[in-house]
C-alpha cells in the first residue's frame, strides 16, 4: 500500500515524498482512513511506528477542507503529551507535514518562561501541542479558552496516567466542547486506559499495529550479568571494544545520571546528560548536540524513553533496569527506528534479578 491509496491531498504528500516515506507503517494504514472519515479513534502502537504521522496526516487534511481564521487563543487543535520532548517532537512533525499548508502551530510546556508562548498564542494558533501542567495554568490566567478546538489528541496515554495527570486530563477534557473527534493513542494498553478511553471516547474504532515483541525484531539485544559497583567499567569496556558511534545510556535515578556522565567525560567522551532537574534549555541543548553528532553519547533518566526522535541511535545501554518491565521497551525502542537495525545492552546487577525476569517474560 502507498500513501496514495490513503487518498492523501497533494500538499501533504508533497511533504511526504519530500521527507522520503514512501510507503505506510501498519498504524498509518489502519488509523488514517478512519480519521479522515471522522471517527474517534483508540490507538495501540510502539514507539517508532510512525504513529505521530498517523494523526497528523489526517488532521491537516480535515483542516484543509475548512479554512478558518485563527482566534487568538483559541486553538482548533489540541495535543495532550505527557514530556516537553515529546510535545515538541509532535510540533515538528506538524511543521514538516504540514509544509505546504499555512496552519499556524506551538508547543507549550513547563520549565520555560511562559512570555514567548503567550506571545505566540495571542496572534492566534491553529494547532496546540501541550503538556498538562502548563495547559491548565495557561488556561486558569484565561489566556486559553478550547472552546473552538475540533480535534483532541491525547498522546502516549498510558504514560501520562502512569505520571498521575489523571486530574489534569479530566480537567482539561471538561473544558473541551463535546462536539469533537478524539483519538486517544497508547503504547501498552491496561484496564486503566481502556476505562479512561472508554469514558471519554464517542464510539471509537480500536486498532492495533502490533504486539509489543514486532518492536523489538530488529534490535540485538544482549545481557552483562555484573555487580552493581563494577558498572562503570564494564561500560567503558562496551566503548573501548565496539564501533558504538551513537549510544542512550539510561540510568534509574538523576543522580546516577549526572555520576554515569561524569565518568564518561572522564573517559574523554564526548557526552551530555538529560533528566528531570535540567532546565528545559539544556535539556535541549543536549538532545540537539546529540542529533547533530556533537556528543556520542547521551545518559538520560526515562525522561528520554518516549518523545525523542534521534536518527541513527545505534546502541541503547541499560546502565540500570528500568522497574517497570514496559519501560524497556520504550527505552530501547530508541533505536531501530523505522525500517533501521539496532543493538540494545542490558546491565544486571544480583539486585536486578527479578526486574530482568519481568523483561524476558514481556519480551
Amino acid at each position: 500500500m502507498s500513501f496514495q491509496s490513503l487518498n492523501i491531498i497533494d500538499p501533504l504528500s508533497r511533504a511526504i515524498a519530500k521527507e522520503g516515506y514512501t510507503k505506510p507503517t501498519p498504524i498509518q494504514m489502519q488509523a488514517i482512513p478512519y480519521l479522515l472519515e471522522g471517527k474517534d479513534l483508540m490507538g495501540i502502537a510502539q514507539t517508532g511506528t510512525g504513529k505521530t504521522a498517523a494523526f497528523v496526516l489526517p488532521i491537516l487534511q480535515r483542516m484543509a477542507a475548512e479554512i478558518k481564521a485563527v482566534m487568538p487563543g483559541s486553538p482548533r487543535v489540541l495535543v495532550l503529551a505527557p514530556t516537553r520532548e515529546l510535545a515538541a517532537q509532535i510540533d515538528h512533525s506538524f511543521a514538516t507535514y504540514g509544509q505546504f499548508l499555512r496552519f499556524k502551530h506551538t508547543a507549550i510546556f513547563g520549565g520555560v518562561s511562559q512570555v514567548p508562548q503567550v506571545r505566540i498564542l495571542s496572534r492566534g494558533v491553529d494547532i496546540l501541542v501541550a503538556t498538562p501542567g502548563r495547559l491548565l495554568d495557561l488556561m486558569n490566567q484565561g489566556i486559553i479558552k478550547l472552546k473552538s478546538v475540533e480535534y483532541f489528541v491525547l498522546d502516549e496515554m498510558d504514560r501520562m496516567l502512569d505520571m498521575g495527570f489523571v486530574k489534569d486530563m479530566r480537567k482539561i477534557v471538561s473544558a473541551l466542547p463535546q462536539k469533537r473527534q478524539s483519538l486517544f493513542f497508547s503504547a501498552t494498553p491496561n484496564r486503566q486506559t481502556d476505562e479512561f478511553a472508554c469514558k471519554l471516547l464517542d464510539n471509537a474504532v480500536r486498532v492495533d499495529a502490533g504486539p509489543q515483541e514486532s518492536a523489538l525484531d530488529r534490535i540485538d539485544q544482549s545481557v552483562f550479568f555484573v555487580d552493581q559497583v563494577n558498572k562503570d567499567r564494564l561500560l567503558q569496556d562496551l566503548f573501548q571494544k565496539s564501533d558504538m558511534s551513537r549510544v542512550l545510556v539510561f540510568t534509574r535515578t538523576k543522580r546516577r545520571a549526572d555520576r554515569v556522565w561524569k565518568a564518561v567525560a572522564r573517559a574523554g567522551h564526548k557526552t551530555a546528560r538529560i533528566h528531570a532537574d535540567r532546565t528545559q534549555g539544556q535539556r535541549r541543548m543536549a538532545l540537539d548536540g546529540f542529533k547533530d553528532g556533537t556528543y556520542r553519547v547521551l545518559v538520560a533518566t526515562d525522561i528520554a524513553a518516549r518523545g525523542i526522535d534521534v536518527a541513527e541511535i545505534g546502541h541503547v545501554v541499560n546502565f540500570d533496569l528500568p522497574h517497570v518491565a514496559e519501560d524497556y521497551v520504550h527505552r530501547v525502542g530508541r533505536t531501530a527506528r523505522a525500517e533501521a537495525t539496532g543493538r540494545a545492552s542490558a546491565f544486571s546487577s544480583p539486585e536486578e534479578t527479578s526486574l530482568l525476569r519481568d523483561i524476558e517474560k514481556l519480551t
